[in-house]
């Protein structure tokens, strides 16, 4: 439910100050990689694909957005420590998509 503020210029502004590079490109991007790969999970059209494009989206948005471990307020490091371990809980669940396919009552029923 993220993505689609991945298009907003608030969105764009807090990435750049975690030190995302090139973060007015580079944070659409993410966002249309996570929407189209939502699409296809959702849809069960190339969902394998879909799962990839999710690993490939959460896996630097988990190490640069959630580095809990250089968080120092307690409150602050908590929070970042719980998106931390949700975005590993869709990654686990993304590979679990790319490893079984999106099922029987999908488009491509594999």
């Amino acid at each position: 439910m993220s993505a689609p503020g991945h298009f907003t210029a608030a969105t764009i502004a807090y990435s750049a100050g975690k030190g995302v590079p090139l973060a007015s490109f580079s944070v659409p991007l993410s966002g249309a990689i996570a929407l189209l790969g939502r699409f296809r999970i959702l849809l069960g059209f190339k969902a394998r694909y879909g799962a990839w494009l999710i690993v490939i989206f959460l896996v630097p948005i988990t190490i640069m957005m959630h580095n809990y471990w250089t968080v120092t307020e307690p409150m602050m490091r908590q929070m970042q420590q719980i998106n931390f371990m949700k975005n590993l809980a869709m990654l686990g669940a993304a590979l679990m998509i790319e490893y079984f396919g999106s099922g029987p009552l999908s488009v491509d029923k594999k």
